[in-house]
């Protein structure tokens, strides 16, 4: 069974004119971390607004061409949006929207008769008819987020101008030519990398995570959905350039059913970690651990692999090894004072992550995160990364919950103290960078 991607918290914004603080080696015990200004994950919808609003002050000026051509791929955009899934680790949320509308992007004839919709239509057309299909959602409060709508927009404004204006012309001049199918996967190779760069800046701007790993996250996520969308609204405008209209139906058809898998698919993988979650919540069962420990250290650890590039992939490992990191906790005759396992002696400690990595191994769960488990107390210099990140991440999380007021500062001094041989350098400084800008620096007491 394949895993999910990791369920990563987003950190939630500041107060208007507040920063935090955290200590940092070599600037006088102290180092200033402002948040992301607000005003940075507006800019990608700013930009689409923008565009938006001079493709639709275009069309009413010189009004619509083709109104048959634009209903019928608008109606295909608007079934896309009704049919779109929903959730929080969706990466296209209406793949047939999405194709309809890049098929109408990449429109060069109808039939043989040359396209005249342009540029300002087509993004037009395009919002309008997101805008429509969204509707019911957004009157139960679960319509799409501002970032999905202005990636739309921007996405199928970059492909319509680089295909349009060259439509009919040279080496566009007929689809059949040798030299027509490599300038049209280039051009789609390039529509998918201006959509991932414009999934990866707002997030970016929102969290402060590096740019590089979030936007090679983006194109690895896209080889799959995205993939498939580009090639069938490729495909999909062949179509109609040679049959018509008609062909449109015939293309929703398998899209639909290929969503319709991936809907019992996802269940699936849902059902697969509410399993590693439930055997997370063991420990705090028998009164091991406190209530929320394991969830809370996975929630931090998956933020700092993602400020140290760790994929989607590794991300997915450190996620279910922070769950179960307490797991080998069961097999302790007395329960360790609050599940604080960091001030054991190593050699218990050791005891402790063997036992966990065996349980691991039992419950049918991806070898390596039973790796990570075992390996989370050798020393740092030998560890994977993951179980230097889970190390690093459990022994904050006791230390502040331990320490009251100010726990954050007085943990992440302590860790520091410790990095000689306990606690990787790296992870500990790039735990102080997540807690600069998160709102998990608080850790609730258990």
């Amino acid at each position: 069974m394949t895993p999910p991607e990791p369920r990563v918290p987003t950190p939630a914004p500041p107060p208007p004119g507040r920063e935090r603080t955290l200590s940092s080696p070599g600037d006088g015990g102290r180092r200033r971390s402002p948040f992301p200004a607000p005003a940075a994950g507006l800019l990608v919808p700013g930009c689409a607004g923008l565009v938006a609003l001079g493709c639709l002050a275009s069309v009413l000026a010189t009004g619509p061409v083709q109104r048959h051509v634009a209903l019928a791929f608008g109606g295909l955009v608007v079934l896309g949006e009704l049919t779109r899934r929903t959730g929080a680790e969706v990466r296209e949320a209406a793949p047939l929207g999405a194709a309809g509308a890049l098929a109408y992007a990449l429109l060069g004839d109808v039939r043989g008769q040359p396209a005249q919709h342009g540029v300002a239509q087509t993004v037009t057309v395009v919002l309008a008819a997101s805008l429509l299909g969204s509707v019911p959602y957004v009157a139960r409060g679960s319509g799409p987020v501002l970032d999905h709508l202005a990636r739309r927009v921007l996405t199928v404004a970059f492909a319509a101008v680089c295909f349009q204006p060259l439509s009919g012309q040279g080496a566009f001049r007929d689809w059949s030519g040798p030299a027509y199918a490599p300038l049209l996967l280039a051009l789609l190779a390039l529509t998918t990398l201006c959509d991932a760069v414009l999934a990866a800046a707002p997030a970016h701007a929102r969290t402060g995570w590096p740019f590089g790993p979030l936007l090679r996250e983006e194109l690895r996520g896209m080889v799959g959905i995205t993939s498939a969308v580009c090639a069938t609204g490729a495909v999909m405008a062949l179509a109609v350039s040679v049959a018509g209209l008609w062909a449109l139906p015939v293309f929703c058809v398998p899209l639909l059913l290929a969503q319709l898998s991936y809907r019992r698919y996802a269940a699936v993988r849902a059902t697969y970690r509410q399993t590693i979650a439930s055997l997370a919540r063991a420990t705090e069962i028998a009164g091991y651990t406190p209530t929320g420990h394991a969830h809370r250290v996975a929630g931090l650890g998956v933020a700092v692999g993602r400020e140290l590039g760790l994929s989607g992939a590794e991300l997915t490992v450190l996620e279910y090894a922070a769950l179960m990191h307490d797991i080998g906790q069961l097999s302790l005759v007395d329960p360790v004072p609050a599940g604080a396992t960091a001030d054991l002696p190593v050699s218990e400690q050791r005891r402790i992550a063997l036992l966990g990595g065996a349980v691991v191994r039992q419950t049918g769960v991806d070898a390596a995160v039973a790796v990570v488990v075992e390996r989370q107390a050798d020393p740092c210099r030998e560890q994977p990364v993951a179980a230097r990140i889970v190390r690093v991440v459990n022994a904050y999380e006791e230390k502040a919950r331990d320490a009251g007021p100010g726990g954050v500062l007085t943990a992440l001094e302590e860790l520091r103290l410790a990095t000689a041989g306990d606690y990787a350098p790296e992870v500990v400084e790039a735990l102080a960078r997540v807690l600069a800008r998160s709102s998990l620096s608080e850790p609730s007491a258990g």
